[in-house]
This record gives C-alpha cells, sequence and structure tokens, in this order.
C-alpha cells in the first residue's frame, strides 16, 4: 500500500470514529476513559497537536468543536450527565 492511499484510509477512519461518538451521545467521556483509556478530549488534543505539527494555529476550542461537532459547552448542556455518585 502506498503512503497517500494509507493516509487516506487513516483519516476516513477518524472520521468515522468521530462521526461514532457524535451519534453515540449516551456515552460518557468518563466511561471512555475508564475503558479505552482515551476520550473525545484525548482526540480533540492529538488533533491539535497533529495540526501544530503541521504549521497550523487550531486551539483545543476549535479541535474539541471538530471533534464533538458542535462546541464542547453546547454538547456538555446537551449530552453530560452529572457525576456517577
Amino acid at each position: 500500500m502506498d503512503q497517500q492511499t494509507q493516509i487516506e484510509l487513516e483519516a476516513a477512519a477518524f472520521r468515522r470514529l468521530t462521526t461514532h461518538l457524535r451519534e453515540r451521545t449516551d456515552v460518557q467521556n468518563i466511561d471512555l476513559m475508564d475503558l479505552a483509556g482515551f476520550c473525545r478530549n484525548c482526540l480533540a488534543k492529538w488533533y491539535m497537536a497533529a495540526a501544530e505539527e503541521k504549521g497550523l494555529d487550531v486551539n483545543y476550542d476549535q479541535a474539541r468543536e471538530h471533534v464533538y461537532g458542535m462546541p464542547y459547552d453546547e454538547w456538555k448542556d446537551k449530552y453530560q450527565i452529572g457525576p456517577k455518585r
């Protein structure tokens, strides 16, 4: 497989993952962290770091909006539940 095809497949997998996480609003970040060791915020940080490596200025809020599909505060108000206690 050539490098460009690999990049395209990895990008498609990332887009599918973010779409899946946007659709699964019932899954909280804490649940993802407990089970998988990463969450939507981790993806946003990785996205921001990748942009920085390319010399692009993407801040954390912009990266989270890309991952969440909406501003983080809006997602939090709509879908985040309180602590499980």
